[in-house]
């Protein structure tokens, strides 16, 4: 089921949105502003989350506060990853997430959250137990990142890639399982109650182990994505049926990016589209196929109603 639909990702990240082509994030609100009105229409019980902020930055909801996005959105969400790219200590969460409300009246959700296994395994145990003591208690939803870890074949997504030295392969090293599907000491003490992000690519041969996995972990709250630009792929509709359908029976929070080459202001996935209704027609889509207001049983109610 899904229970929320995420706008963008890290929207505040070079990686993610070139805010060099677009330094107000103007194009970002308008874009995302019309995406919330068409998914409202189709859907007015739906959550609709900002994509998570990385950095955690309140003078950056201020500003979007101010062209009208928050206003547009029902949830707030923010990234965080102290123990391997932050330049703030994991014990500093609570604060982190006082930081955002109080520029916000708004619900505030961890939707990205993790540590590596790059030094150690160790490590990482160590980090999903204490980030499941700070965070769940004052949050509504946090979302461990990730079930699995990277496949070395593949490129994490990032602008500058091997540039970045050991950040960059600190991406490959996220999961819960390293890639031959084997398990890290972090998936033993898993915490009841923390959620996963795990982003399944085109045609993932993963998915069905990942959903295995979520239920041996006894997870319900899941977030995922469907990619806009792989919606021009042929029988993209077929894979994205397969994916969400298999994720069914996990509480999803489905997230919404990266633009297609040929409808960008630049041909790349982080830039601004050249239309805001494109990516609009896009949630549109998504939303009725995949989390269409529930109608009710008119009979079934009436039934009910003589007992």
């Amino acid at each position: 089921m899904v229970e929320a639909v995420m706008l963008w990702n890290e929207p505040n990240n070079l990686s993610h949105w070139d805010f060099k082509i677009d330094p107000e994030w103007k194009a970002f609100a308008e874009m995302t502003i019309a995406a919330a009105r068409a998914i409202r229409e189709v859907n007015p019980d739906l959550k609709i989350v900002l994509g998570g902020i990385s950095p955690i930055d309140p003078h950056f909801i201020e500003l979007l506060t101010g062209h009208g996005v928050i206003d547009a959105v029902d949830v707030v969400a923010i990234h965080g990853f102290p123990l391997d790219w932050n330049h703030w200590n994991i014990h500093e969460w609570p604060k982190k997430v006082d930081e955002i409300r109080a520029v916000t009246s708004k619900p505030v959700w961890v939707t990205e959250v993790g540590a590596s296994s790059f030094g150690a395994e160790e490590v990482q145990e160590w980090g999903v137990r204490k980030t499941a003591e700070l965070l769940l208690p004052i949050v509504e939803r946090v979302y461990w990142y990730s079930l699995f870890d990277l496949p070395a074949s593949w490129s994490a997504t990032t602008r500058h890639k091997e540039a970045e030295g050991s950040s960059y392969y600190r991406h490959y090293y996220m999961g819960l399982l390293r890639e031959d599907g084997s398990v890290k000491p972090a998936a033993l003490t898993f915490p009841k109650g923390l959620g996963i992000c795990q982003w399944f690519h085109f045609e993932d041969h993963r998915l069905e182990l990942g959903v295995d996995w979520l239920r041996k972990l006894g997870v319900k709250y899941l977030r995922t994505g469907v990619s806009w630009a792989d919606w021009y792929r042929p029988n993209a509709e077929a894979w994205f049926d397969v994916q969400m359908s298999a994720l069914q029976q996990f509480a999803t929070t489905m997230t919404l990016c990266f633009t297609p080459e040929h409808l960008g202001v630049q041909p790349h996935y982080t830039s601004p589209p050249s239309n805001p209704a494109d990516f609009a027609d896009f949630a549109r889509w998504a939303v009725t196929r995949y989390a269409p207001k529930a109608v009710v049983d008119q009979d079934l109610e009436l039934k009910v109603g003589r007992k």
